[in-house]
């Protein structure tokens, strides 16, 4: 090793910890909004990186900090060494999304999905003054942020990647003039300053919506797929890993046929064909105006049934609200968890968003939602997304005295694999009420998990076309055509949705 080298390298726990820092101030000098969600309000009002010449000066950054994290004594100790792990992990994902991926150049969604205001305006972390100044820095930047991503964007484009784009982008204005009244209702005042930059950031979005249906759509192609190479990179940048793609769709089928199997079983002892034990479900639902209602609910039932059975512990605060996704995140969610962040000095409140029925669509799409989101499916969600899934495993997160590395870095597979463990989990401790219906229900999602991890290798790495995986959703896991086109598409995107079986099956 030569001079130039050795010098950079720290020997002792303090340096190291210096370098920790490095490598955490660099990733979030590229997503800001990250650090935001994580309860670090020193990058309120930021938006990530835009131009080509501000990331690829980024990636220089991150290949010099890979290096010296390379070079780096731990002296042996073996926490350290997982934490230079992650801190290459936080480095080398985004690397790769903006060198290999070119995802700033080929997918709207990136650009807009940072446009959130949510964290100002559900975390009471500051005073509302403070939180709206962060508000009001945004909404000045979205301009320039979206001029510069449209010089950025290519001319030919994923077809899915632009639909949704489009969709994501309605909702904005909507949530812009939400964070407008939040203002207005606390102080008048406020809510001019957030009326002059919301005017024209909202004109900024029209304009960015219409370049891509008027320049972009029109010359879209169906060309998605990642490949081999870039897929089994994919695998280790997020996880990790350097399992054999093929490896793991075989683990990914061999679960579907062990979820079938069992299904099979219960439609034996039920009398009854596969397709009408999922009916049985689909038509236990409830009306529109019931839905969130009946999500609050299912929140408190689960909190009981975690703290009757002492299955984890329950820090406290834990409280939990339930609210309609934004219109922003509709086209991409049904329902999510925003928990808060393990740095946040709020009171601590999770937001449990479910996607409420759109009035614009037909009587029959309106029942086919409310048919998906049946009253056991509802539960078998909220299990995933609150108690005692996601928002109880951050809510741990939040109390841990782990390493910066570890409070920032997210696996996908452990935060997915274990909510969705979550739900065999509980079928196993005896949650029920509802028959057979409620086993039903977690094989469903099991179901759609498995056939995730499939399709994602399907569509990146098979030549499966939308269509394909589509017919996949529907063969294998009972799907209806609307949502397994809506799990199909959602492939094309983010085939790191393979995330799910591949954690759950690693802590089984």
């Amino acid at each position: 090793m030569d001079a130039a080298m050795t010098s950079n390298v720290p020997s002792t726990a303090g340096e190291f910890e210096a370098l920790e820092r490095q490598v955490v101030d660099h990733f979030f000098e590229l997503y800001p909004n990250w650090a935001v969600s994580l309860g670090l309000h020193e990058y309120d009002g930021r938006l990530p990186l835009v131009s080509r010449a501000s990331t690829d000066r980024w990636v220089g950054g991150a290949e010099a900090l890979l290096q010296r994290l390379a070079t780096v004594d731990v002296g042996g100790d073996a926490n350290r060494n997982i934490d230079r792990f992650l801190l290459q992990l936080l480095l080398e994902g985004p690397r790769f999304d903006l060198k290999d991926l070119g995802e700033f150049d080929r997918n709207p969604m990136v650009h807009l999905g940072s446009l959130s205001l949510t964290s100002y305006v559900a975390r009471d972390y500051a005073p509302i003054a403070q939180r709206v100044e962060g508000i009001v820095q945004i909404l000045d930047a979205i301009p320039e942020h979206l001029a510069e991503a449209r010089r950025r964007l290519g001319a030919k484009l994923p077809r899915p990647f632009l639909q949704l784009a489009v969709s994501m982008g309605r909702g904005l204005p909507a949530h812009f003039l939400e964070a407008e009244e939040f203002a207005a209702k606390a102080d008048p005042p406020l809510g001019a300053q957030v009326a002059t930059v919301r005017r024209p950031a909202e004109a900024a979005i029209t304009a960015f919506l219409a370049h891509i249906q008027d320049d972009l759509l029109p010359h879209a192609t169906e060309e998605f797929a990642l490949g081999p190479p870039r897929f089994q990179r994919l695998l280790f940048v997020r996880e990790g890993l350097e399992t054999p793609f093929a490896e793991i769709e075989k683990a990914g089928w061999a679960d579907l046929k062990r979820n079938q199997a069992r299904l099979a079983e219960i439609a034996a002892a039920e009398h009854a064909s596969e397709d009408a034990l999922f009916e049985r479900l689909r038509q236990d639902h409830t009306s529109a105006a019931d839905l969130i209602p009946a999500a609050r609910a299912e929140v408190e039932f689960t909190r009981r049934f975690v703290r009757e059975r002492a299955l984890v512990s329950i820090p406290d605060p834990a409280n939990c609200t339930v609210e309609e996704t934004p219109a922003w995140g509709r086209a991409l969610s049904t329902a999510s968890m925003d928990s808060p962040g393990p740095f946040d000095t709020s009171s601590g409140q999770g937001i449990y968003y479910v996607t409420p029925v759109d009035a614009k669509w037909s009587a029959k799409e309106q029942e086919e939602w409310l048919r998906s989101l049946n009253r056991t499916m509802l539960r078998n969600i909220t299990v995933h997304e609150v108690f005692p899934g996601h928002f109880l495993q951050f809510l741990h997160l939040r109390q841990s005295s782990g390493s910066l590395s570890r409070k920032v870095y997210m696996s996908p597979s452990f935060v997915e694999g274990w909510a969705h463990y979550c739900e065999q989990l509980v079928i196993e401790q005896g949650m029920g009420g509802r028959g057979p219906s409620d086993e039903v229900a977690q094989i469903h999602d099991a179901l759609l998990r498995d056939c995730r991890l499939i399709a994602s290798i399907g569509l990146h790495t098979r030549g499966f076309s939308v269509a394909d995986a589509t017919r996949l959703f529907e063969a294998e896991a009972h799907f209806e055509h609307l949502p397994a086109e809506r799990e199909a598409i959602r492939g094309t995107f983010n085939p790191e949705y393979f995330c799910y079986t591949l954690g759950k099956l690693a802590i089984l």
